[in-house]
């Protein structure tokens, strides 16, 4: 069986040169399923991980927005529906300079599995543009939000494709987003989350991330009789998730000693 990831490894390698953190999710997840592939033989019959490593869509288009001093700015958006299989496609939209092919095809693989495991009908995707919104103005901002979406809104809807914040999205440009999407769609549905409680939003989503990290520690720490109860914690990161990572630790009388800004 191992023969059998190695040979998927190096098409997979072939296939997509110069795209390493989706080569390195790949392999980890591979070697990983190896005992379930000896298991049940229908996975290697039926072709599921080549399936399953090849995205359904990959969509890329070009941005150009309008800076403040009157100068056109292009940038690369990029949309992965990776898989399907359970329900729409669902996962973030990041906005960093880092963002490429290959980093969002690891993203979006990797969606895959940990949508599947909440249990609800939903696929996994990744998107986003190399735009930095860092130091940018909030006209800036916008004005880039709403040419990105001039493209995106073509591929996304409540049952097909859910996008949702990340890196550099949060609920400024989510709402700017989905503003945009509304006057070129004429529809106002489920297409985005992570919307303001006022315009369709979801109680306790922004506190979701970080609450969520908190409890899935104290859950592995209850497995060998133990919890997060007056340990002292490192947090890596000072933005959303952070910021409620350390008041739900506080809340289950634990102590961060750490934050990180970007």
């Amino acid at each position: 069986m191992k023969s059998y990831i190695d040979g998927l490894l190096l098409n997979l390698k072939r296939a997509n040169p110069g795209q390493e953190v989706f080569i390195q999710a790949s392999t980890e997840i591979l070697y990983s399923l190896i005992p379930l592939l000896k298991r049940d033989e229908r996975y290697v019959k039926n072709k599921i991980l080549e399936r399953i490593l090849a995205p359904e869509r990959t969509m890329m288009f070009r941005v150009v927005y309008m800076s403040d001093g009157g100068e056109p700015c292009v940038h690369t958006g990029y949309r992965i529906e990776f898989n399907s299989a359970l329900g729409p496609y669902k996962g973030g939209l990041r906005f960093h300079p880092s963002v490429n092919l290959g980093v969002l095809k690891f993203l979006g693989f990797e969606q895959i599995f940990k949508n599947s495991l909440t249990g609800l009908n939903i696929g996994g995707a990744k998107g986003g543009a190399n735009f930095d919104p860092k130091g940018k103005s909030d006209g800036e901002i916008m004005r880039f939000c709403q040419a990105f979406m001039l493209e995106l809104h073509r591929l996304i809807s409540s049952n097909t494709d859910v996008p949702a914040g990340d890196i550099g999205v949060g609920g400024r440009e989510i709402g700017y987003m989905y503003g945009a999407y509304k006057k070129l769609t004429r529809r106002f549905d489920g297409a985005l989350t992570g919307k303001g409680l006022s315009w369709g939003g979801s109680l306790a989503r922004t506190e979701a991330t970080g609450y969520g990290s908190v409890y899935f520690a104290n859950e592995m720490l209850a497995t060998r009789g133990d919890s997060l109860h007056g340990k002292i914690c490192t947090i890596s990161g000072a933005g959303n998730v952070a910021i409620y990572t350390a008041e739900k630790l506080y809340q289950m009388q634990a102590k961060p000693v750490t934050v990180s800004d970007s």
